[in-house]
């Protein structure tokens, strides 16, 4: 079996992963980090992992524990990997990062996007930006992959094939993308919590959100962001506009890019977060409007499957050889 440390075990994405990894017919925890509640049991946190992990607890951080693994994902703030880097690293084994911090291509853009220095930008050159729809190949050939989060992959699986057969322009992308609680992490606070979000809907990070940077990369682009947080646990819409430079049918164009894709579904219906619940799936249709010249393009994906946990998974599956789509599924859960 391949054994996996997660980093950043007792968060939301954390305990995603372990339920993944407890139905991997070729992955197995060899060390959950989290180190705010190292000792405890991982049930006594994620109470709906209790029958898959009864008496394991998690670890303080030790990077001697590495010395056991096959496999390291890390999901942590961004900023934290830079400084873990080199115990990270030196095992030499595959490494997924869920943060931002190899995400982009240069100091500078990290720097402008984050506010702050990069304090490994020797180590860029050697990641793989980790989205398989359009990085497939290179993620294969890399031990090194950072994994986007939810919001740049559901703006990217939207607008990328759009853009490379150039039915539209690339100036002037708006992205409206909202997000379900669960994408602000588990500690709550005055923004996050219950009395504030039920019912109601917002947007922030006007004009500067920072993976705003991701989705120029991906596109080659300049895109307008606004992140929405709307009342549900957890789900990614993604609305898109820009403007046409012809009339081809993008719903077919999107059909096309993705023909046998695993985990991508183009259809006619207005995607909702709902349907991929629970699921590595991405929902995508597209419209043209003729009288105002528009395209606008839709994807809903679960911020943390194929936005977090999910993704990584199939990142790792490709990097250690084995079957894409172990132990992620397509369907959601629904109602």
């Amino acid at each position: 079996m391949i054994r996996v440390s997660i980093l950043g075990a007792s968060g939301y994405v954390g305990g995603e992963l372990m339920r993944l990894i407890a139905g991997h017919p070729a992955m197995e925890v060899a060390t959950a980090f989290a180190s705010s509640n190292a000792g405890q049991r991982i049930a006594s946190v994620h109470p709906h992992l209790a029958l898959a992990y009864p008496e394991t607890a998690f670890a303080a951080w030790n990077p001697a524990l590495l010395s056991h693994s096959d496999l390291i994902l890390a999901a942590l703030p961004h900023g934290e990997t830079q400084r873990l880097a080199d115990d990270l690293l030196s095992p030499g084994v595959a490494f997924v990062d869920l943060g931002a911090d190899f995400r982009l291509s240069s100091a500078a853009e990290f720097e402008r996007w984050y506010g702050e220095r990069h304090a490994r930008p020797d180590l860029l050159d050697s990641f793989t930006y980790g989205l398989p729809e359009f990085f497939r190949d290179e993620i294969k050939r890399s031990k090194r992959v950072a994994a986007p989060g939810c919001y740049p992959t559901a703006a990217s699986l939207a607008l990328r094939p759009l853009v490379e057969v150039g039915a539209i322009e690339k100036q002037g992308i708006v992205v409206d993308a909202a997000s379900g609680v669960s994408g602000a992490g588990r500690t709550s606070n005055a923004g996050t919590h219950f009395c504030t979000v039920d019912g109601s809907y917002r947007a922030y990070g006007l004009l500067n959100h920072r993976h705003t940077a991701e989705m120029e990369l991906t596109t080659g682009g300049t895109v307008l962001f606004t992140p929405h947080l709307m009342a549900a646990s957890r789900g990614i819409l993604a609305t898109c506009y820009a403007r046409a430079s012809g009339s081809d049918d993008p719903l077919a164009i999107l059909r096309d890019a993705y023909a046998g894709e695993p985990f991508v579904h183009v259809g006619d219906m207005p995607p909702e977060t709902k349907w991929a619940n629970g699921s590595n799936a991405a929902f995508l249709t597209a419209r043209l409007d003729e009288r105002t010249g528009t395209l606008v393009t839709l994807a809903a994906i679960d911020n943390l499957g194929k936005g977090a946990a999910g993704q990584m998974i199939q990142c790792a599956n490709l990097m250690l050889g084995l079957d894409e789509g172990a132990s992620l599924t397509t369907m959601g859960v629904y109602p």
